[in-house]
């Protein structure tokens, strides 16, 4: 594990903790939406990292 999967797995988390809090803070839809699209993207990109299958 390098630092890039790290770092991609950390901004996941992060965003993800993000949408909850936007959630309960009723903010708009559209933001929620773009910030769950950006955590799964990155949490998807650090564990295919890991996996070896993207490079």
């Amino acid at each position: 594990m390098n630092g890039l999967n790290t770092i991609l797995i950390v901004l996941g988390l992060f965003l993800a903790g993000g949408v909850y809090s936007f959630q309960k803070q009723q903010m708009p839809k559209s933001v929620v939406v773009l910030l769950a699209i950006g955590s799964a993207m990155c949490l998807a990109a650090g564990v295919l990292r890991i996996q070896g299958i993207w490079e």
